[in-house]
């Protein structure tokens, strides 16, 4: 768990309350971030009083404070991520000749942060600021792909969580799971006309020093050509190590 085990903890808390589209239990906390149910009520109580995160009584649930949010200002203000990967992103369109884009997991969708338009191809619908449902989208696929099973869980508690744009897709959990396992086997993700007809992309993960999924670089292009995943894994390594993890 590293050598600050409860920094690591918080951590870990921090990050998934700022996966979930609303707060959440207790139980639910400890489940997805591996806690033993009283250390994790022991962290939330520190970290209300420190204002990263707030107690809503009446409903017995937790979720982000103000200074989580200050924290997240902070981010976009700086926008790290965007800033290391313009370049790469850049040369990864120039060697394979379609788009690529980045984007992050915010809940159970995906934030599209950045894209790289190849000449002469026509706007996508991932531009940025743009969210897409994670479980269509090959980037979503490969964030989703890399994290922990109970995570997963929460992110999709029922069928309703399984948003359709054109009819086709995973609409479970049972449908989902077996996508995400063949993605982390194979190390890529894709779809297939599932974000818009017609067009398919692929995608690789970018992962911080702890090997966690903190966003998906994807290109995306015509079906019935090719993208070499390759290409997208050697963008996706780079970013990896840039952020101090093993690519």
């Amino acid at each position: 768990m590293g050598q600050v085990p409860a920094a690591t903890r918080t951590l870990r808390v921090l990050r998934y309350l700022a996966t979930q589209a609303d707060p959440v239990s207790l139980d639910a906390i400890s489940r997805a971030c591996e806690l033993p149910r009283s250390s994790a009520y022991h962290l939330l109580t520190a970290m209300v009083e420190e204002g990263f995160v707030v107690h809503l009584p009446d409903e017995h649930r937790w979720g982000l404070g103000v200074a989580a949010f200050e924290v997240g200002s902070g981010y976009s203000r700086q926008a790290p991520l965007q800033r290391l990967a313009r370049r790469p992103l850049a040369e990864l369109v120039d060697r394979v000749g379609h788009s690529a884009h980045l984007a992050v997991l915010h809940g159970s969708d995906v934030l599209y942060v950045l894209e790289e338009r190849a000449p002469g191809r026509p706007p996508l619908v991932s531009d940025v600021g743009v969210r897409l449902p994670a479980h269509l989208t090959a980037s979503g696929r490969a964030v989703l792909a890399r994290l922990p099973a109970a995570q997963v869980r929460a992110l999709y508690p029922t069928a309703s969580a399984f948003v359709s744009r054109h009819g086709v897709g995973p609409t479970s959990l049972s449908t989902l799971r077996p996508l995400l396992v063949e993605a982390r086997a194979r190390g890529h993700a894709t779809e297939d006309g599932e974000v818009t007809p017609g067009l398919s992309s692929v995608a690789v993960a970018v992962l911080d020093h702890n090997a966690h999924p903190i966003a998906g670089v994807a290109v995306t292009y015509p079906r019935g050509e090719a993208v070499d995943p390759v290409e997208v894994a050697r963008t996706a390594g780079l970013l990896t190590r840039r952020l101090g993890g093993a690519g």
